[in-house]
């Protein structure tokens, strides 16, 4: 069973640097490894100094690296499902169908076959370690609710639409002029489904799959970091751990730098105290570009010495169900929230749970539908939902 590690957090603070200098260390240790990215604005060629595509190029002994082209593999997977659509609308000219090419790809569709990508690497057991650079923290937040978002929404309508197209097929193309999906289409769709709950399965594997936070000492990286963390939680991912990049050296010898020291300092010390539980690592400012194996190699040595650096470093379970006196309790981790930040209603079968501006479905076991939620309490970081 090989392992994936996903590295996250706000735009320029290191993602990259550090998910390659991971991907490098694991090949000097004879690891067979992947650095994977997922950011649209791609790096790693920059990084690496070597051309990489949409296919896996070997930058060094032992490892190789990835730029996703999201495109590239929707049109391996969504070609059918897309044409399908397309074909339902009948165009008067050349430019409304152009319009429609964008029409047909769903808000973060293009992601979500980035992931399916990773999901099919993994599957085929070549690499030792899969190293995933992604997007800024936003995006990555995005990209990883959209599996469980999409698949919920697959099996609410997928089993009711399923027997509705062979009972419209026949009539819309005689009455309305619409071709609706076929059987090639429909199963595709089917097939989509099920390697999305693979796919989650697979992200929420914690013996496989784990979530690191870069963040640097500085206000406003910090309190996004706090953020993330509280949001990955929500949606049951494990974040093992934190890495602080570009600290200044306490022993420069230069009055310029003698406040930022200090600044860093009072930061460096906040994020040691929120993130007592997890492993934190420091990563210095070096004084020139990290560019190119030799320069990675040495954050390596300087910073990445950690001889389990590549275990799963700590597991959380962010989701507990308990029988209760009177019936059951859900806890819910929910680090840094407070009772103002989030609302709670039932939908169906699902608990909905909503913090800032995101949203998360929380499947109700069988054995808990006949119960209603009674009351829930935020204390010491769990939310507790009572059902009765």
């Amino acid at each position: 069973m090989g392992r994936i590690i996903i590295f996250t957090g706000k735009g320029g603070v290191g993602k990259t640097t550090t998910a390659a200098a991971h991907g490098v260390k694991a090949a000097r240790q004879g690891m067979k490894t992947l650095v994977v990215s997922t950011d649209m604005a791609h790096n790693l060629s920059d990084l690496f100094m070597k051309e990489i595509k949409e296919e896996p190029v070997e930058v060094d002994k032992n490892l190789y690296a990835l730029e996703i082209d999201p495109n590239y593999e929707m049109s391996k997977y969504y070609g059918s499902i897309s044409e399908a659509f397309k074909n339902m609308i009948s165009f008067k000219n050349e430019e409304n169908e152009e319009a429609m090419e964008d029409i047909v790809v769903f808000p973060g569709i293009e992601e979500l076959f980035s992931l399916l990508k990773i999901k099919e690497l993994y599957e085929e057991n070549i690499y030792d370690l899969i190293i995933v650079d992604c997007a800024p923290t936003g995006e990555t937040l995005s990209l990883l609710k959209f599996p469980e978002l999409f698949s919920w929404y697959m099996e609410k309508l997928f089993p009711i639409g399923k027997v509705a197209m062979k009972v419209l097929r026949p009539v819309s193309k005689i009455a309305f002029k619409l071709d609706m999906p076929d059987e090639a289409a429909m199963n595709d769709i089917e097939k989509l489904y099920v390697k999305l709950g693979k796919l989650q399965e697979l992200l929420k594997d914690r013996e496989v799959c784990s979530i690191r936070l870069v963040t640097i000492p500085e206000k406003m990286v910090v309190e996004e970091s706090k953020r993330s963390y509280m949001y990955l939680n929500l949606y049951n991912f494990n974040v093992d751990g934190v890495y602080i990049n570009r600290l200044i050296p306490g022993d420069i010898d230069n009055s310029f730098f003698n406040q930022w020291i200090e600044l860093q300092k009072n930061y460096l010390e906040e994020l040691q105290s929120v993130f007592v539980n997890i492993p934190i690592y420091k990563i210095k400012w070096y004084e020139t570009d990290v560019n190119g194996i030799d320069a990675l190699d040495r954050v390596v040595k300087d910073s990445l010495e950690d001889d389990h650096i590549f275990d799963v470093l700590k597991i959380t379970n962010n989701e507990v169900f308990q029988i209760t006196e009177n019936g059951y309790r859900l806890d819910v981790y929910l680090p840094f929230s407070n009772k103002g930040d989030f609302d709670l209603f039932e939908s169906g079968t699902d608990i909905i749970v909503k913090l800032g501006n995101f949203k998360r479905n929380i499947p109700i076991p069988n054995v808990i539908r006949k119960y209603s939620i009674a009351s829930a309490k935020l204390n010491n970081d769990i939310l507790s939902i009572y059902f009765e």
